[in-house]
């Protein structure tokens, strides 16, 4: 049996008829109504749906994913379901994909699907993509990947996993074969009703460090600098960077640019108590941080092992 998660998305959405179909509404459909334009399913395996929640992914929050992987684990402790498989939104379809590949077992096939089209549209993606999620969660070739994306035909592990295009099907891209994937869950035991606050600043000519001290006013526990080129900290952040250490904040060095942000490598991480990111963007940077602060991970260990995650 499979377990089907719906959580809203463009792949639930329905047309805006005010916008003059400009735009349209995420998360209006019911996966009960997803599920009834998919009949081809009960070939595949008998079917579980639940609806866990309706929202337009970008508004998708922490405690969301909490309450996602709840779900999940509801779903991975029954005997009789031997794949997951979760509609999400694709703006941050990425980002809980990460979240869950790090806090999820990965012993049941997880397979997350969206859409780029909403389910009104005369040439929708959802019910294929619906379809394709369901055959590779109830294969063989799913199990012990860890969470797996299927969208447009394609497959992706999360930890390559990126959206590369704002529009058309093939949306989504990834660095790496799927095959490759494996289970990540260093975290699959953690159990928190929370997630510390940790805050994305963007490097950029002329950005002022008031974006550091407003993240200090207000509690942030963690900073991710998704800076230029090899994780260049502008001169100006150094000052707000170091009262933030001394606040006892985890600052971790990233790159908006595709590629590794070595440590110590263009700026002294040692000596400033910096953490460096690896190959990890700046997003799942940001998830990784949140969760090792989560697990009272030591600084050393962050240094260690967040770039190899």
């Amino acid at each position: 049996m499979l377990q089907i998660l719906a959580t809203g998305g463009t792949i639930a959405g329905e047309t805006d008829l005010a916008s003059g179909s400009r735009r349209y509404q995420a998360g209006v459909r019911t996966v009960e109504r997803l599920l009834d334009n998919v009949p081809e399913l009960t070939r595949v395996a008998s079917i579980r749906a639940e609806q866990v929640m309706a929202l337009d992914s970008k508004d998708m929050h922490p405690s969301d994913w909490i309450r996602l992987r709840g779900a999940i684990r509801r779903a991975e402790a029954d005997p009789a379901i031997s794949g997951i498989v979760v509609l999400h939104g694709t703006d941050t379809l990425e980002e809980t994909a990460w979240y869950l590949h790090l806090t999820t077992s990965g012993r049941t096939p997880l397979v997350l699907t969206g859409a780029m089209h909403p389910a009104d549209h005369p040439e929708a993606d959802g019910p294929a993509n619906l379809l394709a999620a369901a055959q590779l969660a109830a294969a063989t070739a799913a199990q012990g990947k860890g969470v797996l994306i299927v969208l447009h035909g394609q497959i992706h592990g999360a930890r390559m996993l990126s959206k590369v295009r704002t529009t058309g099907l093939d949306a989504f891209g990834s660095s790496g074969a799927w095959q490759q994937a494996r289970p990540a869950g260093q975290f699959a035991h953690l159990d928190t009703p929370a997630l510390p606050p940790v805050a994305i600043l963007p490097g950029y000519a002329g950005a002022p460090p008031e974006l550091i001290e407003s993240c200090l006013a207000t509690g942030h526990r963690g900073l991710v600098l998704a800076l230029t080129g090899h994780g260049s900290v502008p001169a100006t952040w150094l000052p707000a960077l170091r009262q933030a250490r001394h606040q006892g904040v985890a600052i971790l060095r990233a790159s908006r640019c595709t590629g590794p942000v070595i440590r110590n490598a263009n700026a002294d991480d040692d000596g400033e108590g910096w953490l460096t990111a690896g190959d990890l963007p700046p997003p799942k940077a940001r998830i990784a941080l949140m969760l090792a602060l989560a697990a009272g991970w030591s600084h050393d260990r962050m240094a260690l092992e967040l770039p190899t995650l």
